[in-house]
């Protein structure tokens, strides 16, 4: 999902990314069907119930949600690619996201970030990006929580 960018904003995905491994995890359990059924029928309100039943099991409520829009890739000789419109938002810190789920892998782009009173260091906004994520969540992080490859 990659294309070539700056470093700040391959930083900012990857920290999102790590942050949201869990997460696409438990969506990646659901039906690629039934993704698409939901999608392509506009039942968005059933997919929002599925990212808000798995962000609760990692993240406090409100702070991770679905952004009422996604997109299915599904070709006749590979496997789906599910698309999904997302939002973080938590300590002055907002973003706006893809998330892309695939067979094996997962991924996120960021459409649109917001640090409420930015620093004119993009490091130091990075870095409240990395804290915001790590506040946010009901369970820390653990390095050996590899449930399947992220990728930003």
């Amino acid at each position: 999902m990659r294309k070539p960018g700056n470093k700040t904003t391959f930083e900012r995905e990857k920290a999102l990314a790590e942050g949201l491994r869990e997460v696409a995890s438990e969506l990646r359990l659901v039906e690629a069907s039934d993704y698409v059924a939901f999608i392509r029928t506009g039942q968005f309100g059933n997919v929002s119930s599925l990212v808000s039943s798995s962000t609760e099991l990692f993240f406090k409520p409100g702070t991770v949600r679905f952004g009422c829009s996604g997109d299915v890739d599904l070709k006749w000789d590979g496997t789906p690619s599910i698309t999904l419109d997302m939002e973080f938002s938590h300590m002055q810190v907002n973003v706006h996201f893809r998330l892309l789920l695939e067979a094996l892998q997962a991924g996120v782009e960021i459409d649109y970030i917001n640090f409420e009173g930015a620093s004119a260091d993009a490091e130091e906004n990075t870095q409240r990006l990395v804290a915001a994520i790590a506040d946010a969540r009901l369970v820390p992080v653990s390095n050996n929580a590899q449930q399947g490859e992220m990728r930003s």
